[in-house]
């Protein structure tokens, strides 16, 4: 099911009918059943919305999100009664203290840098012939991302907070390694040098951040629907408006999601544009957008079967809280190549 993304400004956003109806003065712009709507989000400002919209959407379970320009999103609009569960969330917070939590943390570092991994196989493969040289550097750093998710899993056994030092060392080894090959297959134009978080300014590192900011919402779904305290994390430290758990389940999905969206569309002659203030300029935006959406509804392999990203990852969040639960081993996504 679609998103719906609304970020001109001056629009609103209303009840018609069984319709969610954008409208800008008299004109209306936009008209889409509910029955095809998982998400609305309202990117920048001077948008406004009514209330028998709010209503509608959280009668139906459909979240309403609020993103900033950069893709960093600040509100969530949707039902309490969706999360009206208790029992998961004393146990998360149980699990943080026996081996629960560092088995949770292990599988979710492990689940990623198999992620990292898989995807520079994935680019190694299509370029063994053309450039295999490239191939051949591809496939040392896979190897070496994957012997730090061996250390991993090789990790005692014993609360988070004795091995989280250890478990982030390996985390970030891993890091460098990946961005570093992710640069090579990158075009010389854009090449960025390093990764940026706040303020970044390139082309690659504002992409990044802003796709994982489209992830960060899916993931704060998911959580909430799993009935996780989004703030009661494993990996991240606890601090206050951190939602760490989020955090946490979005590190498994960063290179299906978004990595690979942001290669591909660079290397197909992709340039965004940006505005006076550094920020992505609207068009460019939502050509971006457009694809990270796509690129979470697109069908992809799990198992024996296939089911969109987005769904793989309220599948996952519903799996860590039978994790927390202690009736089955957390089993996060990765990615075939």
């Amino acid at each position: 099911m679609p998103v719906l993304v609304v970020d001109e400004y001056g629009c609103f956003l209303g009840k018609h009918g069984d319709m969610v109806q954008v409208r800008k003065g008299r004109l209306t712009l936009i008209e889409r059943p509910f029955d095809d709507l998982s998400c609305i989000n309202i990117e920048g400002r001077g948008v406004s919305l009514s209330v028998d919209l709010i209503h509608e959407c959280a009668r139906r379970g459909i979240p309403v999100d609020c993103v900033a320009f950069d893709g960093e999103p600040y509100a969530k609009i949707m039902s309490p009664m969706l999360t009206a569960t208790v029992e998961t969330r004393r146990e998360q917070l149980e699990a943080y203290d026996d081996t629960r939590g560092s088995d949770i943390a292990k599988a979710l570092v492990g689940a990623k840098l198999a992620n990292q991994r898989n995807l520079l196989m994935y680019y190694a493969k299509y370029r063994k012939a053309a450039a295999p040289d490239l191939a051949a550097e591809l496939h040392e750093a896979a190897q070496e991302v994957a012997d730090r998710a061996d250390e991993v899993h090789k990790l005692d056994a014993v609360p988070i907070d004795a091995i989280r030092g250890a478990l982030i060392n390996l985390e970030g080894r891993a890091a460098n390694t990946y961005w570093q090959a992710v640069w090579r297959l990158l075009p010389e134009d854009v090449y960025p040098g390093k990764r940026e978080h706040r303020g970044a300014t390139d082309p690659v590192n504002c992409m990044l951040n802003y796709g994982y900011g489209i992830l960060y919402s899916q993931c704060w779904t998911a959580v909430l629907l799993a009935g996780l305290d989004p703030f009661g994390g494993f990996i991240h430290v606890d601090r206050p408006g951190k939602p760490s758990l989020v955090l946490d389940l979005q590190e498994v999905f960063r290179q299906p999601a978004v990595d690979r969206v942001v290669i591909g569309l660079l290397n197909k002659g992709f340039r965004p544009e940006f505005e006076e203030e550094g920020r992505l300029e609207k068009t460019s935006r939502r050509r971006f957008a457009a694809a990270v959406l796509e690129r979470l509804s697109t069908p992809t392999p799990v198992g024996s079967r296939k089911e969109a990203l987005k769904g793989i990852i309220v599948a996952t969040a519903r799996s860590l809280a039978v994790a927390v639960r202690g009736e089955k081993p957390l089993k996060p996504y990765v990615m075939r190549w």
